[in-house]
C-alpha cells in the first residue's frame, strides 16, 4: 500500500476529517469529507466561493486532523491547486450529488492536493507510524 492509499484509508475511516488554515493570524478549521485518489495523488475539493479557498490560495501550508476511534492522523503539507477539466469529470463521476448541487447554483469546485506532505498517524502518548506523502 502506497502511503498516499494510507492517508485515504485512514480518511475513509474517519469519514470526516478537519482541514486547518489561517486567515491572517487567526487559525481556522472547518469538516470535510471528499478527497479522491487520482494518479498516486490525494486530492481535495472545495468551493472556490468559501473562505476556506481564499485561506489556502493565500498560505497554502495546512493541516488535515482526522480520528479514527483512539487514533488520530495529522497531514499537512502545501496545497497545489489544479484546473484540469478531466480531473473534475473524475470528481462529477465520484461525487454526482455534490457536483449536481455545484452546477445547479453555477459554482465551481477547486480541487487540490498537498505538495511535500508529511503523515503522523499517533495514539494518545505516541507516534504509530510516520511517513512522507
Amino acid at each position: 500500500m502506497s502511503n498516499v492509499q494510507k492517508v485515504s484509508e485512514f480518511l475513509d475511516k474517519a469519514q470526516t476529517f478537519y482541514f486547518l488554515t489561517t486567515d491572517g493570524d487567526q487559525p481556522k478549521g472547518r469538516p470535510f469529507g471528499f478527497h479522491l485518489i487520482v494518479d498516486d495523488k490525494l486530492y481535495f475539493g472545495c468551493g472556490t466561493f468559501k473562505n476556506v479557498y481564499k485561506q489556502l490560495s493565500a498560505n497554502p501550508k495546512v493541516e488535515v486532523l482526522a480520528l479514527d476511534g483512539d487514533k488520530f492522523m495529522r497531514y499537512d503539507g502545501s496545497v497545489k491547486i489544479v484546473k484540469d477539466e478531466a480531473l473534475t469529470q473524475k470528481v462529477r463521476e465520484a461525487a454526482p450529488q455534490i457536483m449536481g448541487l455545484y452546477d445547479k447554483n453555477g459554482w465551481e469546485m477547486g480541487l487540490f492536493y498537498l505538495e511535500n506532505g508529511h503523515a503522523e498517524i499517533r495514539g494518545l502518548f505516541d507516534v504509530i507510524e510516520e511517513f512522507d506523502v
